[in-house]
Parts: structure tokens; sequence; C-alpha cells
């Protein structure tokens, strides 16, 4: 099961909105075939490793990373290539969160005679799909939220300069992150001041397959978007999510490769849970949030956020440039926003924090 939970990440920058699953074949002892899901509307991990198999197969044991699929999506179920290959014995990590397999799937293999164990390293296989888990458990995307700061806890100076607190190797680290992304979130206010590009940029040797570019997010309440933003002129699609109808603007947009999407607005603002389950209902797992102090506070006080990856530079820029985020209301200790930190690394010359809120 090991080697499968290996296996499955390695389709973690393409496999999206379905999940990371890998599987191996084993006969006598020996393992005959292995797979991964590769890619979504390609075969899932079972058939790849049925494969590899071939004959093999018959009266094996499979190991794999998630309960295998019952229905037919844009592929044939799982579960009866399994049943059909003849294997004897099914050894599953985690059932599958999706309500359309939830357990059939294991079922459909024990009705079929063969036998089923399940829950064998699950913790390590939920782990390589938190936002798909997320998405099915709860109806939202796990989001993350990238932070970079100095040492003295400043995103920016006061006049907004911002580029750039990290060194070279916390930027491609973040290319990853993105990578691994269905969607890249920020708002209009960073748009505005730095005009970014917000895709992926990483060297060949670092991804297998085609690279996948993520869904950009721009939360826009007034449509202050301008026609001529560079990731307008990128691959990858963009969508501007507004609180205004004007329907002159929304079709400048358009024009210029943009998708607009119209939501309800709550105290002046986009209606940020709604914007979540727009997300989720687009098979949106994962969201990245790259953005300012504004929204990532709105976003942390709304319990939005699931993590947060902080890079921290070994700099101080002083009391007037800007902090990481603006929580207005916080004023007793009582108040605070506690964290669970995950893990502490080096990443060249800065160190990585993730973090949890406890809340969520």
């Amino acid at each position: 099961m090991a080697r499968a939970i290996e296996l499955a990440a390695r389709g973690r920058y393409t496999t999206p909105p379905n999940p990371c699953v890998g599987c191996v074949i084993v006969q006598s002892g020996e393992v005959v075939g292995e797979g991964w899901h590769q890619r979504a509307g390609e075969d899932h991990a079972e058939i790849n490793a049925l494969k590899s198999a071939g004959s093999a197969a018959g009266g094996a044991t499979a190991y794999v990373t998630l309960e295998p699929c019952s229905h037919h999506g844009r592929t044939p179920p799982c579960s009866q290539a399994l049943i059909k290959a003849g294997v004897a014995r099914v050894v599953v990590a985690m059932e599958d969160p999706n309500p359309q397999v939830a357990g059939s799937g294991l079922n459909e293999l024990r009705e079929a005679g063969i036998t089923v164990e399940s829950g064998v390293l699950s913790g390590e296989a939920e782990a390589l799909n938190p936002g798909f888990v997320k998405r099915m458990r709860e109806g939202r995307p796990l989001v993350r939220s990238k932070l970079a700061m100095s040492l003295d806890g400043r995103t920016a100076m006061a006049s907004g300069e911002s580029v750039w607190i990290t060194g070279s190797d916390a930027r491609r680290d973040v290319h990853r992150m993105r990578a691994a992304s269905c969607a890249i979130v920020t708002g209009v206010g960073t748009v505005l001041a730095d005009d970014p590009s917000l895709n992926v940029r990483l060297e060949e040797d670092e991804y297998e397959g085609e690279l996948r570019q993520p869904l950009r997010v721009v939360l826009d309440p007034r449509l202050s978007t301008p026609v001529d933003a560079k990731m307008l002129k990128l691959p990858g699609r963009t969508l501007i999510v507004t609180a205004c109808d004007d329907e002159e603007q929304v079709e400048l947009l358009n024009a210029a490769g943009a998708d607009v999407l119209v939501l309800p607005a709550r105290e002046d603002a986009i209606d940020l849970p709604e914007l979540m389950r727009q997300l989720a209902a687009l098979e949106i797992n994962e969201v990245m949030l790259e953005t300012g102090a504004t929204l990532s506070g709105a976003m942390l006080q709304a319990g939005l956020i699931d993590e947060m990856v902080v890079y921290v530079a070994p700099h101080l820029m002083g009391n007037s440039a800007r902090g990481l985020f603006h929580l207005p209301g916080l004023e007793q200790m009582d108040q605070r926003i506690d964290l669970k930190i995950d893990d502490i690394r080096a990443v060249g010359d800065d160190w990585r924090i993730t973090a949890r809120p406890t809340v969520n």
C-alpha cells in the first residue's frame, strides 16, 4: 500500500478534479502490475495496473489507495474491471467519500466473491487528496492561503512595494503549490497593484505529463479589472467574480478572455461562503489564496481558510510596512485566532511554516 500511495502522488499535478489514486497488484508475493491515475478522463489506477499485470492478475491481490469506483463517469467502473480480471482479494486504504460510490464499489466486489479489506494506511491515503475529500464531505474546496512576510511580520512596504520578499527557492516552491491547486484566488486590489500572471511556471523535469494551469479567480466586487490585465492574455481560464451586473463591462471582459460570475453581495463585498459553493460546483478541489491582507483577513474570519503556508524571509521591513492579515475587531487576548503548526522547514534562505486554524 505504501508503494500504491507513492504511485498515486505522481498524479498530483494532473488528475484534478479527480483524486490521486495508485494501485499495485501482487501475485504470490511478487508485484506483477502497477498503475496510477494520470489524468482526468483517462484510465484509472486500477485499469492501468491490470493492463500492466495482464493474465497474472487472476487470483492476485490488488492494493488500491481509494475504493474502486462503481459508477460510469468518463470511464467505466473499476470494480467491474477487477471482477472481470479475476482478482481474489482487494485491499483499499479508504472508502471513497464521493456519494456516487461511498461503499458501493466494495459491496460489488464482495458480492462477486472477492475478499475485501479496508483501512490500510488510510491517513496517508486521505492526505493525498485533502481537497477532493473536503469537497465530497462538506461541499466546498480546501483553501490554502499562501503568505510571504519579513521576520517582523510585514508583507509590503507602506508604498505597496513587495517584489520580492522571499528568495528564488521559495518562489519555486510556490509554483509547485500552484501546480497542485485547482484554482488560484486573488482580489482585484492585487491585480491593480501588481498585474500578476497567477500561472504555473515549472521546469519540465519537475512534473510528469502536460502541465495543467489552474483556474485564476479574481474577486472584483465592482468590475474594476482592466481588460488589458496580463492574466487575460495567458493560457488557462480566468474567472472574474463580482457583485456588479454592469452588462457593458461584463461584455468587455468577456471579449478580453475572461468569464464573469455575478454573485449576491454581502455587506458590500463578495459573499465568500457562496463563492466556495460555486467553486465546488465547478469541481474545484483545492484553492490557493494569493492576496493581500484585507481578503486574507476576511477569508480567515469567515472560517474559510483551512491551511496557511507562510514563507518567512530573513529581513526586517519596519513599523510602517503592511501586515499579514487585516483582522478588525480583535482587541482582547481571548479573541486571538489559535493556530496549530504542522510543519516548519527551511526553503533556501527562507523558512516555510505550515499551520492550521484550530477552529477548522
